[in-house]
């Protein structure tokens, strides 16, 4: 507001109210443009109608007072955008005092971010929110794609050049990720191979077969269990560790430290755990197979009467060699994809505890999710080739 008290406001002098003149394409404000007035200015501009995209020559020679109300509803009428350009053509044609007023409010109209959309039907609210995944989704398979490009990149350039090898943190993160998890795996596969041997048990009990529960136990092990819980344990124990890792990293700026001194995170940091999860999850997937097929072993030799010697004759005559090299081979895959997965999101960490928090969420989410789905597609592959 230029100029105006309460004591206006109470008792408008209507000999001084706003009008608004239409000449063609000229507009002219004339009268007081405030508060006490804005109802009737209101209905006239909304009678004229907003477009901005029109030029209109604006004439502000009448125009008496005008406050913040009276500047938005003139702003509204011409576009805040012309509003500008008009006060940049005629510097002298206003007060100092109503050029700054009406310059901040077409400013402030110009920066107002627009209101989200308003709800619709069920059906397009759905429609809708498909289309924001599908659309994050994207994103996300695009940023993942290009980190692990950046991944193979950093792997090939350290391969050509030994003295960059990270030794101490790669053997740092081959004992935590591989050495301190080898009893949380042997226990959790043991006991799943054991409920595994004692449903067969009891299923096939009812067609006379119990001697195939010792197949059934190797089979699944050697083939999906083994790896696969192996990942998933790795991708909660150890994908959040990486993240939240990466992510305080980033929020106390010690990643931006390394990029000063000229050293790559992507050396520094990703390498090491990487290469560390490829050595390790193999190697738990072993240690995997063997705790499963051991409680399967324990519970045929208590419910069934199969001695130990005799589960181990059946797996080594009916069980090739080929079901245990197939489980093997996929876990490097799943150990690159979980520690890329883990290291992307550390980086995405946006500087604050609850972003920590929530990378860290999204890290193991991920990470399960693409151990799954991997899984699903490695086993139609290897059946339909025969593997």
């Amino acid at each position: 507001m230029t100029r105006a008290d309460m004591s206006d406001y109470s008792q408008p002098d209507q000999s001084a109210a706003g009008e608004l003149l239409i000449d063609g394409d000229q507009i002219s404000a004339c009268g007081d443009w405030t508060l006490p007035y804005y109802h009737a200015l209101y209905s006239s501009v909304t009678a004229v109608g907003q477009d901005s995209d029109r030029k209109r020559t604006l004439n502000l020679q009448t125009l008496g007072r005008i406050d913040t109300a009276g500047a938005a509803l003139l702003a509204e009428l011409v576009g805040p955008h012309n509003l500008e350009q008009w006060l940049a053509d005629n510097p002298q044609a206003v007060s100092r005092e109503t050029a700054a007023l009406l310059s901040a409010v077409a400013t402030a109209m110009t920066d107002q971010q627009p209101l989200p959309a308003p709800p619709g039907s069920t059906l397009s609210g759905l429609v809708r929110d498909i289309g924001a995944w599908v659309t994050e989704l994207y994103q996300l398979v695009v940023t993942l794609v290009g980190f692990i490009g950046q991944i193979i990149a950093a792997l090939a350039w350290t391969t050509l050049h030994p003295r960059r090898w990270r030794m101490t943190a790669f053997v740092a993160a081959v004992q935590d990720t591989g050495l301190n998890a080898v009893p949380i795996v042997a226990l959790l596969t043991f006991l799943v191979g054991a409920v595994i041997a004692f449903l067969g048990a009891t299923v096939l009990a009812d067609f006379g077969a119990t001697i195939y529960t010792v197949n059934l136990v190797a089979f699944s092990f050697l083939r999906e269990f083994g790896v696969l819980l192996a990942a998933i344990l790795l991708a909660g124990r150890t994908a959040s560790s990486f993240t939240a890792q990466i992510g305080a990293m980033k929020v106390n700026e010690e990643l931006d430290a390394l990029r000063t001194l000229g050293l790559s995170p992507i050396e520094m940091l990703v390498l090491p755990r990487v290469l560390a999860m490829m050595v390790s999850l193999p190697l738990l997937t072993f240690v995997g197979m063997i705790s499963g097929m051991v409680g399967g072993a324990l519970v045929c030799a208590m419910t069934l009467d199969i001695t130990p010697t005799q589960f181990v004759s059946i797996v080594s005559q009916d069980v090739a060699l080929k079901h245990f090299l197939v489980g093997l081979s996929k876990a490097p895959i799943f150990a690159f994809l979980i520690a890329a997965v883990a290291c992307l999101e550390g980086f995405k960490v946006s500087g604050s505890a609850q972003s920590v928090g929530v990378h860290t969420t999204s890290s193991v989410v991920q990470s399960i999710f693409m151990v799954i789905l991997f899984d699903s597609i490695a086993a139609l592959f290897f059946m339909e080739m025969g593997w």
